[in-house]
């Protein structure tokens, strides 16, 4: 069943969901800081609007995908924010890496108007985004769940239901945790092979075959000095890590290889790489190292029984 649904934040990951939403014939409203952003969105039929209290107005749903818990809390309950729409959406359904606190804030502010908030961050990447194949982390109730089933059914081709209001956004910080303290960790690795005389490409065969395999999938993707390719901003990256870190010692859990990492990723920023891809980060490890990686390279396939390439 088409629905009205509101869309703020059409960047990297929500203009693409967006225009899926599009695609499975439901009316989309849209809203972006950057006017620019819904060109393309309202070139296949969506409709841009000023505000977001504007695209929300009248919308079933609204769908935000936005940098961080300051922008999602601006834009639910700012002077133009959804919460200000007449009439109020039914469901606001937070796509974005968000904070734990400021999720259950922004649910108890929504509810007092009667107005459900979800958080439902997703994982994937824009390749996903666009094929409608990304991973989608729900923190709702399984009623509130299944009214938004079908939308959300539009941008991810595995729903997960983790728990109740909140769930969705520990699962989305803990994964991105991971994966984003675990690139520097083996960015690092290949580093120190460099310094001592070794080519990533070389050393990418042997530990491949070896022990390590499993935690060096990503080294093509990580050393690929593709930093143009921004498919992941890194500013947005230590955004992630920093709430993770964050929300570790709010429990008193000492974590310090994410310290670490949340490090690195901050002083990648300060020197002025924020807008590259997240994995930039090795452009600030070779600044400390001294040292430059050459990109790392495919190899040929070996002789019989030389292991995985």
């Amino acid at each position: 069943m088409a629905d009205t649904l509101a869309f703020v934040g059409t960047g990297t990951m929500g203009g693409p969901m967006a225009a899926r939403l599009l695609g499975a014939g439901h009316d989309v409203r849209v809203h972006d800081a950057v006017a620019a952003a819904t060109a393309p969105l309202v070139a296949a039929g969506a409709t841009a609007w000023p505000s977001a209290a504007g695209a929300a107005a009248g919308a079933r749903v609204a769908m935000l995908s936005l940098p961080g818990p300051a922008e999602v809390e601006a834009v639910v309950t700012g002077p133009d924010g959804v919460l200000a729409a007449d009439p109020l959406p039914r469901v606001v359904v937070d796509l974005s890496t968000n904070a734990v606190p400021m999720v259950r804030r922004l649910r108890e502010r929504c509810g007092a108007v009667g107005v459900v908030f979800i958080d439902a961050p997703v994982s994937g990447g824009v390749a996903k985004a666009r094929d409608g194949t990304l991973t989608v982390m729900v923190g709702a109730e399984p009623d509130e769940l299944d009214d938004v089933r079908e939308v959300l059914g539009a941008i991810g081709s595995d729903l997960f239901h983790v728990g109740p209001s909140g769930s969705g956004a520990i699962a989305k910080l803990v994964n991105n945790q991971l994966f984003l303290a675990a690139a520097v960790l083996v960015q690092e690795t290949y580093l120190v092979a460099g310094a001592l005389g070794m080519e990533p490409s070389a050393v990418h065969r042997i530990v491949g075959a070896s022990s390590a395999a499993p935690y060096v999938k990503l080294a093509p993707l990580l050393l690929s000095r593709r930093f143009d390719d921004v498919v992941f901003r890194l500013d947005i990256a230590a955004k992630d890590v920093r709430l993770a870190l964050a929300s570790a010692e709010v429990e008193g859990v000492d974590v310090p290889l994410t310290r670490a990492a949340s490090e690195v990723y901050d002083t990648a920023v300060a020197a002025g790489d924020g807008a590259l891809a997240f994995t930039a980060t090795l452009r600030e490890l070779e600044r400390r190292a001294g040292i430059e990686l050459p990109p790392l390279r495919r190899q040929p396939p070996g002789p019989a029984g030389e292991g995985p390439r």
